[in-house]
């Protein structure tokens, strides 16, 4: 049983290294700056009285910037690495290889978006710190596999950013015409509309989550199917 603690230790810091190499840390910062700016400017505003559904909004672009630099970079840094070359000789090596890197992003993802929502208590105003974290991981962590079956098809890491920013474009334009409805990416369920029971809410909350998760699982299958493909990676 050490030995095998010994081992996932082992292959979590080396997919640590790999994954959140060289830029992660400029969208790191560039997250918490943000978050950092909206609290700073919050504060200075006298009639600035937050609410929950507020702080929602708030962390919801930090956790977009954290999860979208390794799913979009990624396979391009393991191309220009060569690592693909070495990883593909590995059997199953979508599973063994890029679904252990997934779980290990959205780990750490969520570790930071419960840090920031615990974070929101002394500067904002109190939230539930791991109900906040969970919901906001549902349409970040689909943005995310999105962006890592996309970034199978461009192989490309600045294409795939290019994609996903025009994509995220639609989905915010998209928002405010489903605005409440279960089709919207980011439906907010802090934000209770007070036309509606709230039983109602409840299960439009949950179906968008439902179908956010199916999304996820999906554009996670259909990049590791991508990934199958050997001869478009292995030039």
């Amino acid at each position: 049983m050490l030995d095998k603690l010994i081992l996932l230790r082992t292959i979590v810091r080396a997919n640590l290294k790999i994954i959140f190499a060289n830029k992660f840390i400029y969208f790191l910062l560039s997250g918490f700056a943000f978050y950092l700016l909206v609290v700073i400017i919050g504060l200075l505003d006298a009639d600035w009285f937050p609410e929950i559904e507020e702080v929602y909004y708030t962390l919801l672009f930090p956790g977009l910037l954290l999860i979208f630099y390794p799913t979009a970079f990624g396979i391009q840094n393991d191309m220009d690495s060569r690592m693909l070359e070495m990883l593909f000789g590995i059997p199953n090596y979508r599973y063994k290889v890029w679904l252990v890197r997934l779980i290990i992003i959205l780990f750490v993802v969520y570790l930071m978006l419960v840090f920031l929502s615990f974070l929101s208590i002394y500067t904002i105003i109190s939230v539930p710190v791991f109900e906040m974290a969970m919901h906001l991981m549902f349409p970040v962590f689909f943005l995310g596999c999105l962006s890592f079956m996309i970034s199978t098809l461009v192989r490309n890491g600045n294409g795939t950013a290019a994609i996903m920013v025009l994509i995220g474009l639609v989905f915010w334009i998209s928002a405010g015409i489903f605005e409440d409805s279960k089709w919207n990416i980011f439906l907010n369920p802090y934000d209770f509309p007070r036309d509606v029971y709230i039983s109602v809410w409840d299960e439009t909350v949950f179906y968008n989550r439902l179908y956010l998760a199916i999304g996820s699982v999906l554009a996670v299958l259909g990049g590791l199917f991508r990934l199958q493909k050997r001869e478009r990676f292995i030039q």
